[in-house]
């Protein structure tokens, strides 16, 4: 029986209660079909001492910070306090434990304004990151080097993750085991903490506005329409009609109920269901391409590899996990899609660089 991945999570005076937790949580969940647990995590601090929480409790940890020498991830959660956030410095024992677990090799990870004590110990320098879209400008402040991007959930650049505030985090935790051990493993976390296993759009959709949405102008129950018909061709004129919507009108709502554009959006869906079809089924690309509305083999290779960073053969090579039964039907487009992981260098779910529904719809 194989080890567990060992997860060391480092609380720090002021930590996010919530974000202390998720770790534990999300992980905790991950198990194999048989039940056994993927990973162990385990809570350290600086000597093994009490740190205060924001929450009003304090943190006993079992653990000292040696806890990270053998750690094959090491995450830090969120803090509402301390001279991290203050003026972007930090104990030199902390820095020094978190660059030495990066250099033997550890995957380095951040919840919410975990993300300023990666920076302060020098990890995030001249890589892209992400952390509460509140503390944006107070970032950019204290680590222009740092290319922050505040309108993603979260960040991957390979052995480095940061992710967005509050909840991000269990995004963040869930594309780690989906990376790990494929969308099966990751969505059956998913349901054991009552998430959903991918979340549409990023946070720019919770950035404060100064006019609220009305209730009654929402885009989701076309967006739910648009998931039963990936395998069709949409233009962004029959989205606009189905919820009622002047184009103009619609795209505005889309993006700001979103975070995305519809054309933006469409591809994410596109590609993640892609990802589930390569991963579940035994078909082949061409009809995968059809399925997941590309069209052409062509197409689905060419926005395949512009978001995940591989052909999707080679992303099938990877993930598919073998079974002696017979292959399953291919799920129907109305099922949530499950992305999964990503070898480009940063993660923003639901944001490809395209601009016209066309690019989205037609092969």
């Amino acid at each position: 029986m194989s080890v567990p991945h060992r997860v060391a999570v480092l609380a720090l005076d002021g930590v996010i209660a919530i974000d202390l937790g998720t770790p534990a949580q999300v992980f905790g969940a991950a198990r194999t079909d048989d039940g056994v647990p993927l990973y162990a995590v385990a809570t350290c601090t600086p000597g093994g001492q009490p740190v205060r929480s924001s929450a009003g409790f304090q943190v006993l940890p079992d653990h000292g910070l040696e806890l990270l020498d053998s750690a094959d991830t090491v995450i830090v959660p969120g803090i509402h306090a301390g001279s991290p956030l203050r003026d972007g410095t930090m104990a030199a024992e902390v820095a020094d434990a978190l660059r030495a677990a990066y250099a033997r090799g550890a995957r380095v990870m951040s919840i919410c304004t975990g993300a300023f004590v990666l920076a302060a110990a020098g990890l995030l320098d001249g890589r892209p990151a992400t952390t509460h879209w509140a503390y944006a400008p107070r970032f950019r402040r204290l680590h222009p080097g740092v290319r922050l991007d505040p309108d993603v959930l979260f960040v991957d650049d390979g052995r480095v993750l940061t992710s967005a505030g509050v909840a991000a985090g269990i995004d963040l935790c869930l594309h780690v085991v989906r990376t790990d051990h494929g969308s099966a493993v990751a969505n059956r976390a998913a349901r054991r903490c009552v998430v959903p296993p991918w979340r549409d759009g990023g946070q720019a959709q919770y950035i404060e506005r100064p006019v609220p949405r009305g209730a009654d102008h929402g885009t989701a129950a076309t967006r739910e329409w648009a998931r039963q018909r990936l395998h069709e061709p949409m233009a962004l004129r029959e989205m606009a009609a189905h919820a009622r919507m002047s184009v103009r009108t619609f795209t505005r709502h889309f993006r700001s109920e979103t975070g995305l554009s519809p054309a933006q959006w469409l591809l994410q869906q596109r590609t993640e269901h892609a990802r589930v079809l390569l991963e579940t089924t035994d078909l082949s690309v061409d009809r995968i391409a059809r399925d997941a509305g590309f069209g052409t083999t062509a197409a689905l290779r060419q926005h395949f590899h512009s978001r995940v960073g591989v052909a999707p053969s080679a992303y099938r090579r990877t993930f598919r996990r073998p079974s002696p039964a017979a292959s399953p039907a291919p799920p129907s487009p109305a099922a949530p899609p499950s992305p999964g992981p990503a070898d480009l260098g940063v993660v923003a779910p639901g944001r490809p660089d395209v601009s016209e529904l066309s690019t989205a719809t037609t092969a």
